[in-house]
C-alpha cells in the first residue's frame, strides 16, 4: 500500500491539516486535503501547557487524549472525502502538539498518543519524529528540509523554501552544494497573537490591520535586538521563545495597537529577508508555504526587502501552501515505514542521518 496520511497541528493552534498522499507516483500526489480547526478549549489548554503549572502532567496527558479524538476526527473526515477506506492506508505521520522544545536541554515534547490514535482509526501511526534527531545531537528541527530538497528541488536555480508558520524556517536549495535549513525567528504567531488580543480575530487576514498601521523603528530595532536573530545556524525556535510575554517587555505601553501590528508583519519580513542575505547568499527564487503565504501585506514586504528574487508561493510548484507540511510529515512517516532516514544532519546539526519516529501499529 502506497497510501499515507499527514497530520501536522503547528505553533499557530489554529486546528490539525489533514493530508492523503500516494507515494506510488513521484513526486508523490496528494488524493485529498481536510482541515480541522481546533476547539477555543484545546487552544486555551494547549497555550497554558506552554508554562509550568499546576497538575501540568495530568493536563498534558489528557490533552494529548482529546488531540488524538481530533486528529482521528480529521483522519476520518479526510478519508470520507477521498472515498477512501482506512484498510487502504499504510500508516498515519502524526507531528502532535509542540508544548515545549529545548534542543539544547536535550528534549522536545510534542502532545500526541498516538496508540489511542491507532485504536480510534484502525491505522498504524508514525509519531515522535524529533526526538531521534535530538538523540543525535540535533536540533530536532527543522525536518521538512529533506522533504522540500525531494520534491522542489532544480538542478539549475537557486531556490529557497520560506514556511511562515507559527515559526518561520527556510531551506536553502543550491544546486551543487549541500541543503541548509534553519529556523528565522517568529512567522505568524506574535501577530496572531496581538490581532486576536486587540480585534478578537484569529488571524489578521491578508495583513489588512497591520496595513493601518506603521512601523515604529526603535520597537522593531527592540525586538531584532534577541540574540537568536544573530546566532549562526543550526537553529531552531518556538513559543519557549518567542510569545506574548516576550513581546510585553519590549513595549512601551502607549503604541497604538495596529502600529504594534505593522511592527510585528515587519518583523517576520526582516528577520526572513535578512537570514536569506546572511547565511544563503543570493537565491533566483525564494517560494513561500505556511499561512503567511496568504497573507498578502507580508508577501508584499518580503518582496520589497528581497527585490532581486521572485517571490511567490509554493502553489505556482504543485504544493499548495497551505498543505506542505502535512504533506511533509507524510512523506517523513513514508520513509520510516521504508527504513530509510529522514533528517538532514547539516540543517539540524546531528552527528549523522537517522531514521526517524516511532511506529504503532494498527
Amino acid at each position: 500500500m502506497s497510501l499515507v496520511a499527514g497530520l501536522m497541528s503547528g505553533t499557530s493552534l489554529d486546528g490539525v491539516d489533514a493530508v492523503l498522499v500516494d507515494f506510488s507516483e513521484n513526486p508523490p500526489r496528494t488524493l485529498s486535503t481536510f482541515w480541522l480547526p481546533y476547539p477555543d478549549e484545546i487552544r486555551h489548554k494547549a497555550l497554558h501547557l506552554q508554562a509550568a503549572g499546576y497538575d501540568e502532567l495530568g493536563r498534558a496527558a489528557m490533552l494529548a487524549n482529546e488531540l488524538a479524538g481530533s486528529y482521528a476526527e480529521a483522519v476520518r473526515a479526510l478519508l470520507a472525502s477521498a472515498g477512501v477506506d482506512a484498510a487502504r492506508v499504510s500508516a498515519i505521520g502524526c507531528h502532535g502538539q509542540t508544548i515545549r522544545h529545548q534542543p539544547a536541554a536535550g528534549y522536545t515534547i510534542q502532545l500526541n498518543n498516538p496508540a489511542l490514535l491507532a485504536e480510534l482509526t484502525g491505522i498504524a501511526v508514525v509519531a515522535d519524529f524529533r526526538s531521534r534527531d535530538i538523540a543525535a545531537g540535533g536540533q530536532g528541527a527543522p525536518l521538512v528540509p529533506a522533504f522540500h530538497a525531494a520534491v522542489f528541488g532544480d538542478p539549475e536555480l537557486h531556490r529557497l523554501i520560506l514556511n511562515l508558520g507559527g515559526i518561520a524556517n527556510l531551506t536553502d536549495l543550491n544546486p551543487g552544494k549541500a541543503v541548509r535549513g534553519f529556523d528565522c525567528g517568529p512567522g505568524n504567531l506574535l501577530m496572531d497573537a496581538w490581532v486576536e488580543r486587540h480585534q478578537g480575530r484569529r488571524y489578521d487576514e491578508s495583513g489588512h490591520w497591520a496595513s493601518q498601521g506603521k512601523v515604529l523603528p526603535d520597537l522593531l530595532q527592540h525586538l531584532l535586538a534577541d540574540p537568536f536573530f544573530a546566532a549562526d545556524p543550526p537553529k531552531s525556535c518556538g513559543r519557549d521563545e518567542f510569545n506574548s510575554a516576550w513581546l510585553e517587555t519590549r513595549l512601551g505601553g502607549d503604541e497604538r495597537p495596529e502600529d504594534v501590528q505593522a511592527t510585528l508583519l515587519e518583523l517576520t519580513a526582516v528577520s526572513s529577508s535578512a537570514a536569506i542575505g546572511r547565511w544563503c547568499g543570493s537565491p533566483q527564487e525564494v517560494f513561500v508555504c505556511g499561512g503567511g503565504a496568504r497573507n498578502q501585506a507580508l508577501m508584499t514586504r518580503l518582496q520589497q526587502h528581497l527585490p532581486a528574487c521572485r517571490v511567490a508561493s509554493t502553489d505556482f510548484l504543485g504544493q499548495p501552501a497551505d498543505w506542505v507540511e502535512a504533506v511533509a510529515f507524510a512523506w517523513l512517516a513514508w520513509r520510516t515505514l521504508n527504513g530509510e532516514t529522514g533528517n538532514l544532519a547539516e540543517v539540524t546539526g546531528a552527528r549523522g542521518p537517522r531514521i526517524l519516529g516511532a511506529i504503532y501499529p494498527r
